[in-house]
This record gives C-alpha cells, structure tokens and sequence, in this order.
C-alpha cells in the first residue's frame, strides 16, 4: 500500500464511531479532536469521495456546538458588562471524542478561535463538493450560534494555532474568521443559506479590512496583531518573525489572493527563515516544542500553495521529503527530528509526554491534499 492510500486508512480507522477524528491516537495529551485539525482532515476526506466520513465530522461538530451553544449568551453579558470573557461564556478549541469539553488544567488555553471560521469553511467545502445542501439546514443552529460567536470575539486576543501568546491578535485566526464567513456569504448569495440575517459579506469584509490595516508590516504579513488599549490602536507586532502558518491567509481561506504581492514576500520569508533547503517547514525560528522540527503539515501546506500557483515541481519537491520521512508502517508525525532548532529542548518533551505524536492525522490529511493538489496542478 503506497503513502496515499494509507493515509486515507490511518484517518478512516481514527475516526470515532461519534464522527470526530482523534487528533492522534497513540499520544495521550492528543486523544481529543480539534474543530481546525478535524476540518482539515474533513476536507481530506472530501477530496478522496470518502463524504459520508467527512459529513460525520460535520454533524459531530453540530452536536457539539449546540451542547454549549448557551455560553454564547454568557459571552455576550460578560462583555457588555467589560469583563474579560472566561470559560463560562467561550465555546472550547478542543472536545472529548463524544463531545464534550476538555477542561483540565494544563498550560493549553481553551480560547482559541481559529477552529470555529475553520469549521464553517470546511462544512461550505463539504456541500459544495457533494451537493448535499440539506446538511445545512440540519446544521442551522450551530452555523448560527458560530456565526454570532465569531461576531463576538473576532477582535478580541485569544491563543494562536499553535496555543500560545493569548495576548495578542493572530492574522491566521483572522483569515479563518473570514475563510469562514466568505463560505457562509457565498452560500447565502446563492439561496442556500436563507435562514441567516445577518450580513455575512459585510462582516467578511470588515474583517479583510482589519488584515490589511493592521496585520501587514514591511510588505509581508506578521504573526502577531498587538491589541487595541485604551488610546492605542491595534497594531502589527513588528519584531514577531514570520510564521509559517501565515500561509492560510492565502489557502484555503481566501483573505488574499495567491499572487498578491505581500503574499509572494511572505512566502519568501517562509523560503528563507523557515523552509530547510531539500527538508521540511518550521513553525517559527524560536520554536522549541520537541526541539522545533520540520512539521509535515506546514511542508504540505507550502506544498499546495505551490502548486495552486502552478510550480508543481517545488510541489512534487515538498511531497518527495514527506513521503521519505513516513516511518516503515508508513506512519507521518506531527514533526521530525533530523534537524532541530532548539535540540536541547527534545528531551525535555520526550521526558514530559513522551515521542512525538505519530500518527497525526493533520500530517496524513495535508498529504492527501497535497497529492490531490499536484494532480490537478498536472490537469
């Protein structure tokens, strides 16, 4: 069995009989499903036919996000009366397998909103692809009680996709919001979405606006946005480095087009702080999360956009490095280890939870969809 097709076994064989996908299921502290890894490996799904797993996910969001759905009310007069929300009033990043929210105390914050823009662009991916447009009338409530959640907190500081720095604004959690809501919008325009009120284009806009104004510095994107204070305004983060996960802000969320020119020199930033010459993709240049490796995912993810821009042979590159490091039972991992950023810090992880995270579905979901980008790339 070649990568591919072992790929779409390790994600069939992870999901649970719920409809969510384990983030990875020989690694402990990873034994929950992530509404923006799981949307990913959804859309995975949907590129490979295999829709009725990808519509499990789906409606196991649904439920989910309905069980909480009231917080959302909590949220709403925890603000107007200027309280910093907690989590009585935000909807969690992750969930237990059956749904329910993973509130333990450890060093991860649960206010990270990048899966519930996620989440959307992936369910719009999911009908437009199946023509199943029925699913969102099942989904009403939930695409609703997300959409008035997104309207609440999009300008407030929340944790990155890597779960850190709470203090300040993400672009890439931005651009999901307006992956997101430029889905539902274009689903709304088109008389499938006829139960939503609210402006969804002008919401999406407003929020493309915000990215131009304040995530762009010295023509390329910035990791962080610094919030708005009293007589400050928001602000990009300048002395931040680039972020691989930067690339969303271009694919699949749409808040830029391919060839914009601030995101050409935010790709070559990638290029040259972060992409190994012949490997792999870093997070980030202080990584140190099991000594900062190259991320399968985020060698994927460059990948595909180069493939979506036509250059399907630093595409076929990129897949060459993944394919090589898939473990003898064809296994992909979060990261790998050949060379690290911080290698002094790889024991102390290993010591704290153990090997790195193998399987990740994330890393077999980005594979696929990179695969499935060179082909149509070739086409």
């Amino acid at each position: 069995m070649g990568l591919f097709d072992h790929s779409i076994e390790v994600i069939l064989h992870n999901q649970d009989k719920s409809g969510a996908y384990v983030a990875c299921p020989n690694f402990p502290t990873y034994h929950f499903c992530w509404l923006r890894d799981g949307s990913f490996i959804a859309y995975s799904m949907d590129r490979v036919n295999q829709h009725e797993s990808a519509e499990r996910f789906y409606r196991w969001v649904g439920t989910t996000i309905e069980r909480y759905s009231g917080k959302v009310d909590v949220l709403a007069e925890q603000l107007k009366a200027g309280k910093t929300p907690d989590n009585d009033g935000i909807l969690n990043t992750r969930f237990t397998l059956n749904g329910l929210e993973e509130n333990s105390e450890s060093q991860w914050g649960n206010f990270q909103v990048d899966g519930y823009g996620s989440w959307l662009w992936g369910l719009a991916e999911h009908v437009r692809l199946t023509g199943n447009y029925a699913l969102l009338a099942v989904l009403k409530e939930p695409i609703l009680t997300t959409l008035r959640y997104l309207k609440l907190v999009w300008q407030l500081p929340n944790y990155d996709c890597w779960e850190e720095h709470p203090e300040y604004l993400h672009p890439y959690s931005l651009a999901t919001t307006y992956g997101g809501l430029d889905a539902m919008s274009k689903l709304k325009k088109s008389g499938h979405l006829d139960f939503c009120d609210l402006d969804v284009e002008g919401f999406a806009q407003q929020v493309k606006q915000f990215l131009m104004d304040h995530a762009i510095f010295d023509g390329k994107f910035v990791k962080h946005i610094a919030p708005a204070k009293a007589t400050k305004a928001f602000s990009p983060l300048t002395q931040s480095g680039v972020d691989s996960s930067l690339l969303g802000l271009v694919i699949p969320y749409g808040a830029f087009d391919l060839n914009d020119p601030v995101v050409l020199q935010t790709v070559a930033a990638i290029e040259k702080d972060l992409h190994l010459p012949g490997g792999g993709v870093y997070r980030y240049k202080e990584d140190v999360y099991y000594g900062g490796g190259e991320w399968i995912l985020l060698t994927a993810w460059l990948g595909w956009y180069y493939a979506m821009v036509g250059n399907t042979a630093k595409a076929r590159d990129l897949l060459q490095w993944i394919e090589r490091v898939a473990d003898k039972k064809g296994d992909l991992p979060e990261q790998v280890s050949e060379h690290v950023l911080s290698a002094r810090n790889i024991e102390l992880w290993v010591k704290e939870w153990g090997p790195i995270a193998t399987p990740l579905l994330w890393s077999h979901a980005m594979h696929i969809v990179l695969v499935k980008a060179i082909e149509e790339g070739d086409k």
